[in-house]
């Protein structure tokens, strides 16, 4: 089974992103702190990431980076969820190294396809 890693801040979100890739038959874990984003993969090993942007203490656009900076993590997908929307953001997050971009509000069949395109 595929398992992704939902790094987002709110728990509201993350019941929602978990409900959503849940319907698409997909193995997920959640953390709500995206200083812990290494140790999560460490220990559980996921084929792919779904990383919120605006967070505190580190953004997704800077955990984006320090992934795919990192030779052990760079070959993990990488998807920003976000409610930035501008084509700078996306431009600014396809220069981190994300490999998609789905905005804030998504519908579910939206986030299901992007997750399996890098599954």
């Amino acid at each position: 089974m595929i398992k992704v890693l939902v790094v987002d801040d709110s728990p509201a979100e993350i019941r929602l992103l978990q409900s959503v890739l849940q319907q698409g038959g997909f193995q997920s874990i959640a953390i709500s702190d995206p200083t812990k984003i290494e140790e999560a993969i460490d220990e559980e090993r996921p084929n792919v990431i779904l990383l919120d942007v605006v967070m505190p203490r580190r953004n997704g656009f800077q955990a984006c980076r320090d992934l795919k900076n990192e030779d052990r993590y760079s070959k993990i997908p990488v998807i920003l969820v976000t409610s930035k929307t501008t084509p700078s953001d996306r431009f600014w997050g396809e220069q981190q190294g994300a490999n998609a971009y789905v905005s804030k509000p998504f519908t579910p069949e939206e986030l299901i396809s992007t997750v399996k395109r890098f599954a």
